[in-house]
């Protein structure tokens, strides 16, 4: 028990990084915040230009989700930081990551906002058609609304899933949570600034995933 305590609890260590740590979760917060609303916004950008059924336009789209949807989110991040350097814009480690991690949240993002739109019953758009509206007053005002209520618990699950690759940002010299634990535990060599970063995780992802149901309560009570 006390190798335990010493290996993953140290009161010393643990000081030790409190400050390198506490700045790198500030940054995997600000990271999660970017990717989280970017992508979402993104996303459903990408739903909306689909409903404008330009066939061209609708194609890069789908190879756009296609291929962002499978790849690795890691395998994002390396192109991004250093192939895109050859071909002229170098981003920073932050701008990498949040860039990698919100295309790939947007292309879930814009299928699940597109699936729930088609999910919808067609006679929504005929029924309001025949009160006169015009098509973008249907898209915003009538099927919108329900189909962000249907798509929520979906996208909930999908942002945070997604979020957690913060602590992949360490591959591209990001100092996040987890790659300034992985420094001061490689200077102290003792493991317990990782039980530090586990700690300050499970602060941020338990509140997120808390506030997600309780806005799928809202929206399902909405609907």
């Amino acid at each position: 028990m006390d190798r335990i305590i010493d290996n993953y609890f140290n009161v010393t260590v643990l000081a030790a990084a409190l400050p390198p740590v506490l700045h790198g979760f500030l940054i995997t917060v600000e990271v999660a915040l970017c990717v989280i609303a970017g992508g979402l916004l993104a996303g459903l950008g990408l739903a909306l230009l689909r409903c404008a059924a330009i066939r061209p336009l609708d194609l890069l789209i789908t190879i756009y989700v296609d291929l962002f949807r499978t790849l690795p989110q890691l395998v994002v991040m390396i192109f991004l930081y250093f192939g895109l350097p050859y071909l002229g814009p170098t981003l920073s480690p932050f701008a990498t990551v949040v860039m990698a991690l919100g295309a790939v949240l947007s292309a879930f993002a814009a299928e699940i906002f597109w699936s729930a739109i088609q999910a919808l019953p067609r006679g929504q758009w005929d029924a309001a058609r025949a009160l006169g509206l015009k098509p973008l007053p249907i898209l915003f005002l009538v099927i919108l609304p329900q189909a962000v209520r249907l798509a929520t618990p979906l996208l909930n699950n999908r942002a945070i899933a997604i979020t957690k690759g913060t602590a992949l940002g360490t591959a591209v010299a990001l100092p996040e949570t987890l790659g300034s634990a992985q420094s001061v535990m490689s200077i102290t060599a003792n493991p317990s600034p990782l039980t530090l970063a586990a700690a300050l995780y499970l602060c941020f992802f338990i509140p997120l995933v808390v506030a997600s149901r309780a806005i799928e309560r809202r929206v399902a009570k909405t609907g």
